[in-house]
């Protein structure tokens, strides 16, 4: 963490430096640096187990993202539902987390990573049998894939399953 802390000092002072007409894509890049560091901060609170202000801060950048103008491919290329979702799995609150995933399902019908993180927000709640249903989907997304990732988000791999 004091490595990830001194790296989060010096992309703040890039983000300050930027300037306030700066674009990427159809956005400001301000928009952009604050729903990274938003992902940033939720992510470091996930990593020292303060699972309730990370999954507060990641709703901030939620809605900053839904707020984006379109583009294709999207200006915040990973959405941020992955990580919230794998962040409140993380703190046993499945049912929320199958919200967040089916939120994205709406914006990114058929999405391997949501998909997966729905199938084991409902094996957490004990609803097997729609569990094995979003595990029929996904199987269907990741068909031809070349990885087919056990987790939403890679930021929780290896923590989530010791919660469900």
């Amino acid at each position: 963490m004091p490595e990830a802390r001194a790296e989060r000092e010096r992309f703040l002072a890039a983000k300050k430096a930027t300037p306030e007409d700066a674009a990427f894509g159809n956005n400001r890049a301000s928009d952009l640096l604050e729903i990274a560091a938003r992902v940033l901060d939720g992510e470091m609170l996930a990593q020292e187990g303060k699972l309730a202000e990370a999954a507060s801060i990641l709703e901030e950048a939620v809605v900053r993202e839904a707020k984006l103008r379109y583009d294709e491919p999207p200006d915040w290329i990973q959405p941020v539902r992955h990580t919230l979702g794998a962040v409140l799995l993380r703190a046993g609150r499945a049912a929320e987390a199958e919200k967040v995933y089916r939120a994205d399902l709406a914006v990114w019908p058929d999405n391997g990573w949501s998909l997966t993180g729905l199938r084991d927000s409902l094996r957490a709640q004990g609803r097997a049998k729609e569990a094995r249903e979003a595990d029929a989907r996904l199987g269907k997304a990741w068909a031809d894939a070349d990885i087919r990732p056990s987790v939403s988000c890679y930021c929780q791999a290896g923590r989530i399953a010791a919660h469900q």
